[in-house]
């Protein structure tokens, strides 16, 4: 059964609780009417006390419904600063009953309704003292028929006992019933107040996927189709600087072939497929891009390998190959070299790619400074290298000065887990 079913059949407990209250005054009222006219009680007195009962019963009786579907807070016994409005209509229906039993003692059980009331409006010694005092009146009017008995004392203590527990009890199950509802609620909210928290980690989520696929476009298209560019207009202007017809065929050739392998690995940019260039592993990799920086520059690139640099994870292998792009394209664009070497080197639990050329250098931070490494004045390679590299555990540094040449050393650890979000 679920917990909207219990609360419901407690519910519907209370509700026949309250009916089976009020029946059971008025059947109290009205044998002991009959009882009291078949004994020759004078009627007119006797009605009259009767319905004054009754009547004041049914003003007060949706007070003593509500006290039972809303019980108040657990009492200590001490009635907060006075009675509430329940409190005083249970004593003038006392004061009614009082009325009535002295017409004729046959009204003296209603008290077992009193003695329920009392459970239910009054805290526990309010209740226990009003208690009390009706026993008093129910046990000096109880012996009238048959005079003073052990049973005359003992039946209404029983009674009036078990009239108070009942309705301390009933109270304790209602009260219980209804934290029990405010437990739900408040669970209720805090799963919303979840939901909603989720709801929002989704959607940074999401923005967070969205930031992380446009830095791997535009590192990629930095790598391939931004230095394909670059490389097809050196090479343009290069033909246009010279009238030697060879020197401008051979210079178109090599615009063409730049231009059709960067249209393929655009393609594959766009597909999220690995490079070109790592289908034959990252050595042959770096060896083919720097045969063709040679053919288009004709600065001098040499490419070492020092140890077993050989299956690397995919992740590894993109990252030191675009490393190894960006700085030849560095080199292109501003060295004035005339020579470039590339080492791979393992290095214990890592692998290092060098690139030193020969050309003017330049001062780092002057560098740096000057053009804020923005991707529309240049820069940008080098720092998306490093954050490429960084991402998998490892990093880039660049030494350099005037007239000293440039070199670029990147280091990643082998077989880290840690790849970026389809760097490819």
């Amino acid at each position: 059964m679920s917990t909207a079913d219990r609360e419901s059949d407690q519910a519907g407990m209370v509700r026949r609780l309250v009916l089976v209250q009020h029946l059971l005054l008025v059947v109290l009222v009205v044998v002991g009417v009959a009882r009291a006219l078949a004994t020759g009680t004078a009627p007119l007195p006797l009605l009259l006390a009767s319905a004054a009962l009754l009547l004041w019963y049914a003003v007060g009786a949706r007070a003593a419904s509500v006290r039972l579907r809303e019980p108040g807070p657990r009492s200590s016994g001490r009635t907060d600063g006075g009675l509430r409005a329940g409190g005083w209509w249970l004593l003038g229906l006392v004061a009614c009953w009082l009325v009535a039993t002295a017409v004729s003692p046959d009204l003296v059980w209603v008290a077992f309704s009193v003695w329920l009331l009392a459970g239910h409006l009054l805290p526990l010694r309010g209740a226990v003292v009003l208690g009390l005092l009706v026993l008093v009146v129910v046990v000096a009017r109880g012996g009238h028929a048959e005079g003073w008995s052990t049973a005359a004392v003992v039946g209404p203590s029983v009674g009036a006992l078990f009239a108070l527990a009942l309705s301390r009890g009933l109270q304790a199950l209602v009260r219980d019933n209804a934290e029990r509802r405010r437990l739900i609620a408040s669970l209720v909210a805090a799963q919303e107040e979840a939901e909603e928290l989720h709801a929002e980690l989704a959607q940074a989520q999401r923005e967070a996927g969205v930031l992380a696929e446009r830095t791997r476009l535009s590192r990629d298209i930095h790598d391939t189709l931004a230095q394909g560019f670059s490389s097809i207009l050196l090479l343009a202007r290069a033909g246009t600087a010279t009238d030697d017809p060879v020197g401008q065929r051979r210079l178109l050739d090599q615009i063409g072939a730049s231009a059709a392998d960067h249209l393929d690995e655009a393609r594959r940019v766009v597909g999220a497929l690995a490079p070109a260039p790592l289908e034959s592993g990252l050595t042959d990799a770096v060896r083919r891009i720097a045969g063709r920086f040679e053919d288009e520059t004709g600065v001098e690139a040499q490419v070492r390998v020092d140890g077993d640099v050989g299956g690397l994870p995919p992740p590894l292998e993109v990252t030191l190959l675009r490393t190894a792009q960006t700085a030849l394209a560095n080199v292109r664009q501003h060295a004035s070299a005339h020579r470039v070497v590339l080492t791979l080197a393992e290095a214990g639990e890592s692998v290092r790619l060098d690139v030193v050329d020969d050309g003017r250098g330049f001062v780092p931070g002057e560098e740096t400074g000057a053009r804020r490494e923005t991707p529309s004045r240049g820069g940008y390679g080098l720092r998306a290298a490093r954050e490429r590299l960084r991402e998998l555990g490892g990093d880039l540094e660049v030494e350099s000065g005037p007239g000293r040449g440039t070199a670029v050393s990147a280091h990643v650890p082998r077989g880290t887990g840690r790849a970026p979000r389809r760097s490819w």
